[in-house]
């Protein structure tokens, strides 16, 4: 699916068979206007804060169009105060959720697709109106595991230039896994990173899941 921001080819995407299939990390004062009178569905996928800081860290050691080399301290207070390659993460989830009822839009989680697959797939087919036999949600099914997206080339980013993407310094699909910041960050971090979440994050009745033996927490 090509990206709405990063239209490299300068597609005209109007002339796109329907139904068209876009893809962005755009905020959503950003998306095109007729989106706001719903004539489009949206599927939002968000991720813990915590995982996404984590990848979002590798990701800034292998695309050299960033230019320079950081370290994991630093990079968590760029990422909690917003001063990254798209932004804020707080910002972006908050603004996407306190606007739903702007737009025909389904929020579904990373972790939640992780947990129960297939229940995901089930709830994008009643979204976009499309009904599947067994057999054909069992091949969506497997076919999106991550195992196999990071295996398949048109979803791993393994066709894009290394002057956009050097994966000879890590994968574009990585780990995949829920609670690989218990990994990297301190205890004192975690709880710093906590704190901070409940200031940004608390009035929201969002709910994210930390590790998939946890519990999900607010």
């Amino acid at each position: 699916m090509p990206w709405i921001e990063a239209n490299v080819r300068n597609v005209d995407f109007k002339t796109h068979p329907s139904p068209r299939t876009l893809t962005t990390h755009l905020p959503y004062y950003l998306m095109p206007r007729e989106l706001r009178i719903r004539m489009g569905k949206i599927i939002y996928v968000c991720r813990n804060p915590k995982d996404v800081m984590v990848s979002y860290y590798h990701f800034y050691k292998m695309n050299p169009k960033l230019k320079y080399e950081i370290n994991w301290e630093t990079f968590i207070n760029l990422f909690i105060s917003g001063r990254v390659f798209i932004g804020s993460w707080f910002d972006h989830v908050r603004g996407w959720y306190t606007h739903k009822e702007d737009f025909n839009i389904l929020f579904l989680t990373y972790e939640e697709m992780k947990k129960d697959l297939r229940s995901a797939v089930l709830k994008i087919c009643k979204f976009v109106d499309i009904n599947l036999d067994e057999k054909a949600i069992d091949t969506v099914v497997q076919r999106s595991t991550f195992k196999n997206m990071k295996d398949d080339p048109l979803s791993n980013y393994s066709f894009v230039p290394k002057d956009l993407l050097d994966q000879s310094k890590g994968n574009f699909l990585r780990k995949g896994i829920v609670g690989d910041w218990k990994n990297i960050m301190t205890v004192a971090q975690s709880e710093m990173f906590d704190k901070v979440f409940k200031e940004k994050m608390g009035d929201l009745p969002t709910t994210f899941l930390w590790d998939l033996d946890e519990e999900t927490a607010s």
